[in-house]
């Protein structure tokens, strides 16, 4: 082999050198030319190029996939791969030679440098390190070097979302790719995508989103390294390992300065750095990339251009053959080499290769490539069927390629899906440019071309649509024109800037949309603020003017017009009054900021005073004075309930003008609670739990606003959830009594219940549930308003103080008979004057001088003998199923019912765990011997002239009276007296007071009196 390197020159140097623009101005100037580039998509940007130089009819585009050849035309434009072995062009150049080195092309550069030759000059492109191999190989070559037009600087490592804008970040796996501009995306508004899989259509549409300033980052493989004229001021290496065809392997000094090179552009610097997980590149290698200096290469790959054809075994042995001079090397087995040593192990394609011709043409077949990326065995197949048909029938079936070619005719698919596709549609296309391969290339072409370029289209569309944010992309490029941005308001509220959606004005607060950030975002907010400036004084004139039907005020505390938020509720000083707080941004100032504040605080306190009106007339009561003017003041405090026990001083001492007083602004003096029954229902106590809240920081406690729907179901008990906060039972109107919770005006009903069975006096008339006149047994009635079974019933008399005494129900009824006779008798001389409940006008307070039986009494009650009476009710369920069951059973023992004092707590030495958890709150629920005075649990009024059951001629069994002269056991015990047990102490009686004659108990004793006489 003779060699010569006359008529050669070789142009080499870094990247940004000019190289190729050198070369397309040195083959214009000749009359033919033919230039051979590495990747079809810079053979796509030089025939545009020269097509702009010197017309379209002049330059013909040849590549393995595509044929532009207009007839005469003077240049020819190709990828290395479809470049003759000869040609009578006047003009060739050859650019990055040092592509002969690479494992898996270089021979066919190789094979181009060393043959093919241009008549008058050839020109061979490439990097620095080729020129010993080129002077060793092709004496007497003529070696220009020229110096890059840019300085390139190393910048050290950064985040991705770091990275300065016009940056190319270069990956070597599509995953890794994908991946990264998708942050990118979500950072910074979109990146450019471009990968070898990609179409050279998708992959130029890509490269233009990216170059006219649609988006600033474009994530790439090593694909941009090869010559592509891109506008990137910065190299980010995110990856610095990659797969070469044969295993993963470090990238070498001079490939990282290839790719790093695309930095800068003709005069302007560039830099270069890592990201991601890539160390830092340490100084000698930063050095080598600066400075351009790299280890020289020594071979270049060489298969032989002497195909042997005389058989299958000729045509393999001659691919084996080695190099005839130094400084070669033999390629490994290429793609089309694999295939046929796979395909030479076929029998119908050795039957089928037996002479020269058909050798030749399976050697053509063999050289179809690999877009799709598949195993070679399963790529031979495809090859195997192409070339039974080229021998058998001449040309490739049609039918067989329409069909393959419908299957990828389909747009729908994400972008895997699409990439895959156009993989498939690219071997058809090559299939169709091979002359004599089928009986209509042009029609197929055309299809095939057609198909591929609407594959292309849907992805790219797939690429930016999951890529890039549009909107951000449009509004960054008018921010480097430095054109103002168009701002507008719609009637919804969204804000639009230049016609893209860029955020949402809610009230008085603009919320810029996800993706809008970094830097770029002030720029964009600043245009919708002057847009939002007008707005706010619009919307605040509005707001003033607006009814209040307009503004509602939210369980979690927000104050809301026409749906948008404007402001919050926070604690302030008064419960009642709290302080409100402007949901809004800084733009909204002076006068507009002061009429939506005073709008709101109007709207707040007209809403407060409408739904808790009862409590806000008490509030501001003026003819409430002293004592009563105190408690209405703790029950404005305390949002409308009270319990009897934590002011039981305080009402005792109360006359009755000021009771008066005081039930005339709704107030209910209840035997367990001072409180307002119109304030019992949802909207108010939904109110109130509110107000609560804001005063104690609950609007994050468990259990906040969970029983408003309770009670607006009209529920009068509910089972108790233990990780509720304990306070919002009482808010919503509920008793906590231990695993229940009862509606307060509900107990009011159960002490009304209750009261007529511990007045009872043996000899009259016996009320249901009535035992002795100082125990009671549950009844049916008191089950049914508390909506609760016997278990419940007995937690909830725990839970307000009752003790029970458990007694055998043969016992029980035994002593009922005895007590029926005289009750019969009294009931026949006298009628029944004991009601069954009081009326709501009575409240608790007609009972407070009643009688009450001590403890110690209660506990000697006599048992009569055993005789034939009725069970309690609530005790006879359980008799009644044994008795069904056939079966004799034990009956149930009967509880009875007593008011509670400090010496059951002695003699028990420890609470119920029901009575420990019965409400809590105050911690003086019991003190004083739980100060329980029957129905009133624990409380002791002032006796009443007149009032049912205070009989002065009472007598106990020591002989004392009972009743009015009795002190409070509890009292007794609090100033530091024994308990009381079976003996009583008497006190000088009250000053009475007088009576008025317009009061309800002055109106019972008259009727009393007349049915007397």
């Amino acid at each position: 082999m003779i060699l010569s390197g006359r008529g050669v020159t070789a142009v080499l140097g870094p990247t940004n050198t000019g190289k190729t623009h050198y070369a397309i101005e040195r083959m214009v100037a000749h009359e033919t030319g033919i230039i051979g580039l590495p990747l079809r998509l810079l053979a796509r940007e030089v025939y545009t190029r020269l097509v702009e130089k010197v017309g379209q009819h002049n330059v013909a585009l040849v590549t393995g996939e595509e044929k532009i050849t207009p007839h005469m035309a003077r240049f020819s434009v190709c990828t290395v791969e479809a470049m003759p072995r000869e040609t009578r062009a006047s003009f060739v150049a050859i650019d990055e030679v040092q592509l002969a080195g690479d494992l898996e092309r270089g021979h066919i550069f190789t094979d181009r440098v060393l043959h093919l030759r241009g008549r008058d000059e050839t020109l061979l492109l490439g990097a620095a390190t080729m020129k010993p191999i080129l002077e060793q190989l092709l004496p007497g070559i003529h070696v220009i070097e020229r110096p890059r037009l840019s300085q390139l600087f190393y910048s050290g490592s950064k985040k991705i979302t770091r990275l300065p804008q016009r940056t190319a970040i270069v990956a070597f796996s599509a995953d890794e790719v994908y991946a990264i501009a998708e942050l990118i995306r979500r950072q910074r508004g979109g990146a450019a995508v471009v990968l070898g899989a990609l179409s050279p259509r998708t992959r130029n549409a890509q490269v233009a989103l990216y170059q006219e300033g649609d988006v600033e980052y474009l994530v790439a493989t090593d694909a941009i390294g090869m010559g592509l004229n891109l506008d990137v001021d910065h190299v980010a290496f995110a990856q610095d390992r990659k797969f070469d065809g044969y295993q993963f392997r470090n990238l070498n000094p001079a490939e990282l300065a290839q790719i790093a090179g695309r930095a800068g552009r003709h005069m302007r610097d560039g830099t270069f750095g890592v990201t991601g997980r890539v160390d830092p590149f340490d100084d000698e290698l930063v050095q080598r990339i600066e400075t351009h200096h790299f280890d020289p290469v020594r071979v270049l790959q060489w298969r032989t251009p002497r195909f042997d054809y005389a058989s299958l075994q000729s045509l393999r042995q001659s691919l084996d053959a080695p190099p005839p001079i130094g400084g070669l090397t033999r390629a490994l087995p290429a793609v089309d080499q694999q295939a046929l040593e796979h395909l030479s192990r076929y029998p119908d394609i050795r039957e089928l290769a037996t002479t020269p011709e058909r050798v030749e043409k399976l050697w053509e077949a063999c050289a179809l490539p690999d877009y799709r990326r598949i195993a070679p065995a399963q790529h031979a197949d495809l090859i195997s069927t192409l070339y039974a048909d080229l021998v058998k029938r001449g040309t490739v079936n049609e039918d067989f390629m329409a069909d393959q070619v419908r299957r990828a005719d389909r747009t729908d698919g994400e972008i895997d899906t699409l990439s895959a596709r156009i993989a498939q549609i690219r071997t058809w296309t090559y299939v169709s440019n091979r002359p004599g391969w089928l009986a209509d290339p042009t029609h197929w072409q055309e299809k095939t071309r057609e198909i591929e370029d609407r594959l292309s289209d849907a992805l790219h569309e797939r690429l930016t649509k999951r890529f890039v944010d549009r909107r951000t992309s449009v509004l960054m490029k008018r921010l480097r024109e430095n054109a103002m941005l168009e701002a507008e308001i719609s009637v919804n509220g969204d804000v639009f800037v230049e016609g893209h959606h860029v955020g949402q004005l809610a009230g008085f607060r603009f919320t810029l949309v996800a993706g809008t950030e970094g830097p770029d975002a002030k720029a964009v907010q600043a245009a919708a603020q002057k847009a939002l400036a007008l707005e706010f004084e619009a919307r605040a004139a509005r707001l003033h003017a607006a009814g209040n039907a307009d503004l509602a005020l939210g369980s979690d505390g927000t104050v809301r017009w026409l749906g948008d938020p404007v402001a919050r509720l926070a604690a302030s000083d008064h419960v009642m009054r709290p302080r409100v707080i402007l949901l809004s941004d800084e733009q909204l100032t002076g006068n507009a900021r002061d009429h939506v504040a005073a709008r709101v605080e109007r709207f707040v306190n007209h809403h407060i005073a409408t739904v808790l009106k009862p409590l806000d007339d008490l509030s501001r009561a003026e003819d409430l004075q002293g004592l009563a003017k105190g408690l209405a003041f703790q029950l404005v405090e305390n949002l409308g309930v009270l319990f009897r026990r934590d002011v039981a001083d305080d009402v005792k001492a109360l006359d009755q003008d000021a009771r008066a007083s005081m039930r005339k602004h709704g107030i209910r003096f209840g035997a367990y609670h001072i409180f307002m029954p119109a304030l019992l229902k949802p909207a108010p106590a939904e109110l109130i739990t509110l107000l609560w809240a804001l005063k104690n920081d609950g609007l994050d406690k468990p259990g906040y606003g969970d029983l408003i729907p309770v009670l607006a179901a009209g529920r009068t008990s509910v089972v108790t959830d233990p990780a509720f906060e304990r306070a919002f039972y009482k808010l919503a109107g509920f008793r906590f009594l231990g695993k229940r919770a009862v509606r307060i005006d509900i107990l009011e009903r159960l002490a009304d219940l209750i009261r007529p069975l511990l007045q009872w006096k043996p000899g009259t008339p016996r009320p249901d549930g009535a035992y002795d006149g100082r125990r009671f047994t549950a009844t049916t009635a008191m089950l049914s308003i508390l909506g609760a079974t016997p278990d419940d019933m007995e937690e909830i008399l725990k839970g307000l103080g009752y003790r029970a005494d458990s007694v055998k129900a043969e016992e029980a009824a035994a002593f009922l008979a005895a007590q029926a006779p005289a009750a019969a008798a009294a009931g026949s001389e006298t009628p029944a004057e004991t009601p069954t409940e009081t009326s709501d006008e009575h409240d608790a307070d007609a009972a407070e001088g009643e009688a009450e039986a001590p403890a110690a009494a209660a506990e000697q009650v006599p048992v009569a003998e055993p005789a034939e009476a009725a069970v309690p009710v609530a005790e006879a369920p359980a008799a009644a199923e044994a008795a069904a069951d056939g079966e004799p059973a034990e009956a149930k023992p009967v509880l009875l019912w007593r008011p509670g004092s400090r010496h059951d707590n002695q003699r028990q030495g420890h609470r119920h765990g029901g009575e420990r958890q019965g409400d809590r709150q105050g911690q003086g629920e019991r003190r004083g011997g739980e100060r329980n005075r029957g129905q009133q649990a624990g409380e002791r009024g002032e006796r009443r002239e007149g009032g049912r059951g205070g009989r002065p001629d009472q007598k106990g069994r020591d002989g004392k009276p009972q009743g009015g002269n009795r002190p409070d056991r509890g009292e007794r015990n609090e100033r530091g007296g024994k308990p009381q047990q079976a003996k009583f102490e008497a006190r000088p009686p009250r000053k009475e007071k007088p009576i008025d004659p317009d009061s309800p108990f002055a109106k019972l004793a008259a009727l009393k009196e007349q049915m007397k006489k």
